[in-house]
């Protein structure tokens, strides 16, 4: 079984910055992809990026060139870090171990999430 435990929400104005991390625990998920999500209040969750285990990425239309993905395998954790922010970007943030993919159907392990808030 895997854990993850996702941390870095919070509130920010637009055109801010958080990192979000995503911390693993009972097994390696270096041999995982992994990827984030979002989920805004009243919407179906969304695919936000993901990293391969061997560092290839994929990014959502609505984040390319302000969201940057990435993971250290040797601490077993992810990080999603998020320039530019804007209103719209608000939801509680998800992070996911699993096959490579867009959809939520993908990935078997999920995080509790964490809230970000950007304001205006």
């Amino acid at each position: 079984q895997v854990q993850l435990v996702e941390s870095g929400g919070g509130l920010v104005q637009a055109g801010g910055s958080l990192r979000l991390s995503c911390a693993a625990s009972g097994r390696t998920v270096s041999g995982y992809h992994m990827g984030w999500f979002r989920q805004a209040p009243g919407k179906e969750r969304e695919f936000v990026a993901v990293i391969s285990w061997s560092g290839r990425t994929y990014y959502a239309d609505s984040v390319k060139g302000r969201f940057t993905i990435s993971r250290d395998n040797a601490k077993n954790t992810g990080y999603l870090q998020m320039n530019s922010l804007k209103v719209e970007d608000t939801a509680v943030y998800y992070c996911a171990c699993g096959r490579w993919g867009t959809t939520v159907d993908e990935y078997s392990y999920w995080g509790q999430g964490t809230q970000v808030t950007v304001s205006s």
